[in-house]
Order: C-alpha cells, then sequence, then structure tokens
C-alpha cells in the first residue's frame, strides 16, 4: 500500500515546533553544513500499513518542517519499532510521542533533516494482529516490510536506518537478519545475541523478560491513527491483542536451550538466537552500531555482538538500562553515524576508532579493540573461610595465593529484600550468602571484561542456583556490586560455543547435557559475570559474595525449594575455588 504526498498532506497534522530540548540536546547549528540547518518544525501522519500476510500495522511517520511547510525533499528514513505504543495518553492525561524524545536522538535526526518513522508491533499499541512469539521471524519479517515500504514512499531517499534500545534494540537486530534492500545502517542498544545465554543464563530466569503482559487498557490508552476519529479501529485492533502468547510463561516454559515451545511449536530459542544470523547481515552490508552501559546486564551480549560481526562498532557508557551516557554527546554520535551511512556524509566516522567506552575511575577510551580484549586473567583465590550456616560479612578471604584445603557452606537464604520491579542491577548481598574479601589494594586496579568465577561446589539436592557477585567497598565499608553472574548446577556442561565468547565460558543448556548434581558429589562449576570497566583505587577491597538467590528472580515464589538447600564452596589444594579478574596494565 503506498500512500502518495497527496494523502499524507489530507493526513498531516498542523506543523508544530519540537520542544525546546530538542533544540537544545542535538548537535549544534554550526557544525552542520548550510543545506543541513536545523529544522525547528515537525508534520506528524499516522496510518494503517498491511504487511505480507495482510495485518495492518500502526505507523507514525514525523517528517522536518520549517514555518513556511513540511520539507519536500526527498530524505532518508529512521524507523522504530516498537511494543511500547508509539503514540499514547499517559495517566496525566499528557500525550506522549516516542519520535519527539531524544533518548534514542529521534528529535535530533529530525532536526537534522531525517523523517522518522514509529511503528506499532504487530499485537501492541494500535496495531492489529497477535503476537506468535517475541522477537521471532514474524516480527522480523514484519519490520522488513515496513522498511522496505517507508524506502518507497514520496518523502523517501530510499535508504532507512533503524535504531532501538532493549525490545526496540531486539526489533532493530532481527530485522536487519532479514537482510531489506533498503535498510543501510543499525544502532542497536541492550540487546542479545544469544537470546537463551542471556534470559536464561546460566539455565535461571531473573529480571529481564519475566514481567508480566499488560491489560488491555494499556493498548487502548494508543492515540488511534489519523481517520479513526472514533476509535473503531483502535478498539477493534487491540480485541485481537488477547491471543498474544504471554511473555514470562513462553520463557519459563523452555528450560532447555533445545526444549520445544508448547506456544511456538518449535525450538523457539533456536529461532530468536541473533547469532544464527549474523552471516546475512555481514553479507547484505548492513553498518551495525552496538550500545550499552556497564550498569546494565544486557551489556556484555551487545559486545559479543559487536565482536561477532566484522567492523560494527560500540559505544559503552556509565549508568543503567537504556539511559544516554551522561557526559557524552550522545545524540551527536548517532547523527553523525546515520549522516555517514544514510547521506554519505565524509565526518571522519570512518576513521574513528571502532570502540568508545568509559573506565569508572579514568575517564572515556577510544579504541580499535573491544573493552576485554587487552585484559590479562589475574586469578584470586577464595581462602580462610569457616563452615556455618549464617549469613554474615566477611566470612572469608581472598586473596591471590591458594591456601589450605577447606571448605565453606551457606543454606540459602530466601528472606531476600523485595527488588523494585525494574531492579535492573544487583545491590551487595553479602548478608544473604558466604562472602571472601580481600585486603585493602596496595595500588588501583583497572579491570576491563568478564570477570570469570571458578568454583567446585557440592549440595545436599541435587539442583540448586549459585549466584555470585563481585564487589568494590571502599575504606568506610560502602559496597557496590560492580559484576554479578549465575547458574544452575544442573547447567554446569561446558561446550564449545557456536560463536567468539571472548574467552568466557559457554553452558550448553541442552536437555541431554542437563544433569542432577548427585547429592554430596563435589562439580566444577565455571561462568561469566556481567562485563565491567572500572579501576578500583588504592585502598579500596574487592569482595566476592555467593548466594543461592537473588531478589530480582521473579518466579523465586514458586521455585523455592522447602527447606532450603545446603551448599558447600570448596577450597584450596587439589578443589580451588577461584575468580579470574580481567586486568589492563
Amino acid at each position: 500500500m503506498r500512500a502518495t504526498a497527496t494523502v499524507m498532506a489530507m493526513l498531516a497534522m498542523v506543523i508544530a515546533p519540537l520542544p525546546p530540548a530538542a533544540r537544545a540536546q542535538g548537535p549544534s547549528a554550526e557544525a552542520l553544513p548550510p543545506q543541513a540547518q536545523p529544522y525547528e518544525n515537525v508534520q506528524r501522519t499516522s496510518l494503517y500499513v498491511p504487511v505480507r500476510d495482510g495485518t495492518r500495522l500502526a505507523v507514525n511517520i514525523y517528517r522536518p518542517a520549517t514555518p513556511q511547510g513540511v520539507e519536500t525533499a526527498r530524505l532518508p528514513v529512521i524507523f522504530v519499532f516498537t511494543p511500547y505504543r508509539a503514540r499514547f495518553r499517559d495517566a496525566q492525561g499528557n500525550v506522549q510521542e516516542a519520535a519527539l524524545e531524544d533518548r534514542l536522538a529521534l528529535r535530533s535526526l529530525i532536526r537534522a533533516g531525517y523523517v522518522v518513522a514509529v511503528a506499532d508491533i504487530r499485537g501492541k499499541g494500535a496495531s492489529f494482529g497477535s503476537r506468535r512469539g517475541f522477537q521471532d521471524r514474524t516480527e522480523a519479517y514484519d519490520g522488513h516490510d515496513l522498511v522496505e515500504w517507508l524506502a518507497r514512499q514520496d518523502f523517501s531517499t530510499g535508504k532507512v536506518g533503524m535504531i532501538g534500545c532493549s525490545y526496540l534494540g531486539g526489533t532493530t537486530f532481527h530485522t536487519a537478519s532479514t537482510t531489506p534492500p533498503s535498510l543501510k545502517a543499525v544502532f542497536v542498544g541492550a540487546s542479545d545475541l544469544d537470546k537463551y545465554a542471556f534470559v536464561r543464563n546460566g539455565g535461571i530466569t531473573a529480571q529481564f523478560n519475566t514481567r508480566p503482559d499488560e491489560p488491555a487498557e494499556v493498548d487502548l490508552a494508543s492515540l488511534p491513527v489519523d481517520g479513526d476519529g472514533d476509535a473503531a479501529l483502535l478498539r477493534a485492533a487491540v480485541t485481537e491483542h488477547a491471543r498474544n502468547t504471554p511473555m514470562a510463561p513462553l520463557w519459563y516454559g523452555m528450560p532447555h536451550r533445545d526444549s520445544l515451545s508448547r506456544f511456538t511449536g518449535n525450538a523457539f530459542w533456536n529461532e530468536v538466537a541473533m547469532f544464527n544470523y549474523i552471516d546475512r547481515i555481514e553479507a547484505a552490508g548492513i553498518a551495525t552500531y552496538f550500545w550499552g552501559n556497564w550498569q546494565d546486564e544486557p551489556t556484555a551480549q551487545s559486545i559479543l555482538s559487536a565482536a561477532n560481526i566484522t567492523g560494527s562498532r560500540l559505544l559503552v557508557g556509565p549508568g543503567s538500562h537504556c539511559v544516554p551516557p551522561p557526559g557524552f554527546d550522545f545524540t551527536g554520535e548517532v547523527v553523525r553515524y546515520f549522516d555517514h551511512h544514510l547521506k554519505g556524509a565524509a565526518n571522519g566516522l570512518a576513521q574513528a576508532p571502532r570502540a568508545t567506552y568509559w573506565v569508572e575511575g579514568q575517564g572515556w577510551v577510544r579504541s580499535d579493540r573491544l573493552p576485554g580484549t587487552e585484559a590479562r586473567p589475574m586469578t584470586w583465590h577464595l581462602a580462610g573461610g569457616r563452615s556455618g550456616t549464617s549469613q554474615a560479612a566477611n566470612d572469608g578471604t581472598l586473596q591471590q595465593r591458594p591456601d589450605r584445603a577447606g571448605r565453606d557452606t551457606f543454606r540459602v537464604d530466601y528472606n531476600l529484600p523485595d527488588a523494585d520491579y525494574f531492579a535492573f542491577w544487583a545491590q551487595p548481598m553479602d548478608r544473604h550468602g558466604l562472602a571472601w574479601t580481600s585486603a585493602p589494594l596496595a595500588a588501583p586496579l583497572k579491570l576491563v571484561g568478564m570477570p570469570v568465577v571458578r568454583l567446585t561446589v557440592s549440595a545436599d539436592r541435587p539442583d540448586a542456583h549459585v549466584w555470585a557477585y563481585l564487589d568494590q567497598v571502599d575504606s568506610a565499608g560502602k559496597a557496590q556490586v560492580i559484576a554479578f553472574g549465575r547458574l544452575a548446577l544442573s547447567h554446569r556442561k561446558t561446550a564449545k560455543a557456536p560463536y567468539d565468547t571472548l574467552g568466557a565460558p559457554y553452558h550448553s543448556g541442552l536437555q541431554a547435557d542437563v544433569a542432577p548434581l548427585p547429592v554430596g558429589s563435589k562439580a566444577r562449576i565455571d561462568f561469566a559475570l556481567t562485563a565491567l570497566s572500572q579501576v578500583v583505587p588504592a585502598g579500596h577491597r574487592l569482595r566476592l559474595t555467593v548466594t543461592g538467590a537473588d531478589p530480582r528472580q521473579r518466579n523465586l515464589r514458586e521455585i523455592r525449594q522447602d527447606p532450603p538447600p545446603q551448599i558447600t564452596i570448596w577450597r584450596g589444594a587439589g578443589s580451588g575455588s577461584a575468580i579470574d579478574l580481567p586486568v589492563m596494565d
């Protein structure tokens, strides 16, 4: 379905200026060539666009404008594909529009001379249809069809880019895997290369992808597309959403990497594994830029994505989930990236180092090497612990030489503090397990990469969860978690990965490889923690905490064991337990 310029004009909103914040956060006018002076106004239109199976998806189009009218020259298009509603009215009655925010630089892109299009995925917002799965091939090819539809419109040069973070990063990445001919560049934030290794990391689900589904009232708060004055089409679309596959049950129902989903009827983890499609993206020549922040669990997946796709760029900033890095010209970087790939601008991007990342305690680093690839492992051994079932800080010591043989035992503590609903990062857990703490550091220690925990364990149950937290403790005793990870004892088997893991252990997760641990038997478990980039100052201590549960496990009530498991950590000669830290000189 092709919308002509006449139809678009008939559907257009009144031309309106962007909010002042849009003008403040973009690149300066002096930095832009004369033909690209900022557009201070925007014209919005919306309509339904059918994809290949006839399902109608709601698409909102934002065109740059001046006080004299909408820009009539053909411009490149930036496409965003969201499950979180492109346009909706919030609880206070205010209209919220993703394209007029700058968390993804969308306002700045409009000002810089791009058409921005934001569409609701099928089964969400104002779109028709229902979701079979999450970021499945149906959704990916919906993205493909919308990219090509946008490229054919009268306002388009035929070149399209995509940007997104979190779920929107996933729709961007998965659309790229279908290689639409008009898609030239993508900017992917906080998404995964290996969804099983992320959502069920170590065989354990936690915060990400496990929240309850929203009621129909959420989608009914979407604004109807132009021409749907009585919202009859919106109501009809939302009625179809009742057939959506539920999110958390989908993931909870597939404990193994090769599990068959009762919702999709196939080995769904394999369908949504992006590492299966990286050859296609490379062959299509789609430019890729990955973004994450250090206090965000998906960042290791962003680094692995950049490592596995030739020529990918990487940005890792300080802060939390999908927050533009403070102190960094994020909008300017996004605009410069798309200017290069969609407008052919000779702006120095091609000569710039491929990686830009923050080192806490040092500052920004620009390098042709990805973070962690230049680190060397420094082993710190668990030593001097004491047996018992009480939970208290500083149970043992962390040192660079192995200690005499011994063991430390704790019983899993399920009485955990309530986590925030969107607790993207862990809090210190030393009061809920065992902890081993180093002496104050004599000199600063620069850690960049993924720490690897190597434990010898036994338990009084055939399966239990093991969580590990690396803390930085200052001279006053205040602690912060700088990395964490998890592994179920039954998922301990490692295997050769189908992609480059940058040296991190890979757990197969296959049903044939998942096995209980005989009660009382020792087993070696190796698993990576989240990626970090930190200078630990002299005088601070390092602390490794091991627990059997975490408050961000949303199904903890259902999976807890009664009585709680008792877990033993074996250390010293012959059964050494340790953590390998990625140290940069």
